[in-house]
């Protein structure tokens, strides 16, 4: 047996007297998918932020892979070196953000082969034949020249799972990976992370409001308010029959505003 891939115990997260994240303690098994759902506010993406050490914690312990991502030791370490152990932990983490994040000025190949040629050495001739196998896996091979500009939110989207695919990561983060786009082109990149999920192992996270993706996608859900996991379970528990008050009274609110479960 093998421990989970990822690891919080008892983190707590603040900004000044507001706590985001309340001894929050949760496991995720290698090659599980995850997702988080709840209101605004209620911790889902700081939980992503963590672990792409974006942002730090106040206490608790956070592991990737077994190894200590967050923990108090690493408070008393030089800068230097703690950069430099967050530096290699962040090569098993890939992330999807909201906004796209691509570079204006380069290409859409260039997007995707600059992290591999700076980060893990590979040549230009490598990383380019590595991108285009992964554009070509997100339906976006025939835009290599293209700059981002050029391009749909959807087709943005496709190149930054990509190019997030590139450093061939352990553990994949999606946050809110289709709340930017036009609903037309939501099914466009929803399909692309479906095909990810049948075609590989890794560890997912997916923080979503389309909640009738997260019940097909995922192996399991939590649902958090308040920096707390209200209810977790099997999406068909979660979803048909849920337990908790609360979390009832968020899907109620879901159906109401016109959106499937």
């Amino acid at each position: 047996m093998t421990g989970p891939m990822v690891q919080f115990d008892n983190v707590f997260k603040r900004y000044g007297a507001h706590e985001v994240l309340s001894n929050l303690s949760l496991k995720v098994a290698s090659g599980e998918r995850l997702a988080l759902i709840g209101a605004s506010g209620s911790g889902k993406t700081t939980i992503l932020r963590i672990l792409m050490t974006l942002e730090k914690i106040e206490e608790g312990r956070v592991f990737v892979d077994g190894r200590p991502l967050w923990s108090p030791e690493m408070s008393s370490q030089s800068r230097n070196r703690r950069e430099a152990h967050l530096h290699t932990m962040r090569k098993n983490i890939g992330m999807v953000f909201q906004q796209f994040n691509l570079f204006p000025h380069m290409t859409v190949l260039r997007n995707v082969t600059m992290a591999p040629v700076l980060n893990q050495g590979l040549s230009e001739a490598e990383a380019t034949a590595l991108a285009m196998d992964l554009l070509k896996m997100v339906g976006m091979d025939h835009k290599a020249k293209a700059l981002p500009a050029e391009l749909s939110g959807g087709q943005k989207q496709r190149v930054a799972i990509a190019r997030a695919l590139a450093l061939k990561p352990k553990i994949m983060l999606f946050d809110e990976v289709t709340s930017a786009l036009d609903p037309e082109l939501v099914d466009e990149v929803l399909n692309v992370m479906r095909t990810l999920a049948a075609e590989t192992d890794m560890t997912m996270l997916l923080v979503t409001h389309e909640m009738s993706f997260a019940r097909d996608f995922a192996d399991r859900v939590l649902f958090l308010e308040s920096g707390r996991i209200v209810e977790e379970g099997p999406p068909r528990a979660i979803f048909s029959d849920p337990k908790q008050e609360r979390t009832k009274q968020f899907l109620r609110k879901i159906v109401a505003a016109g959106l499937s479960i």
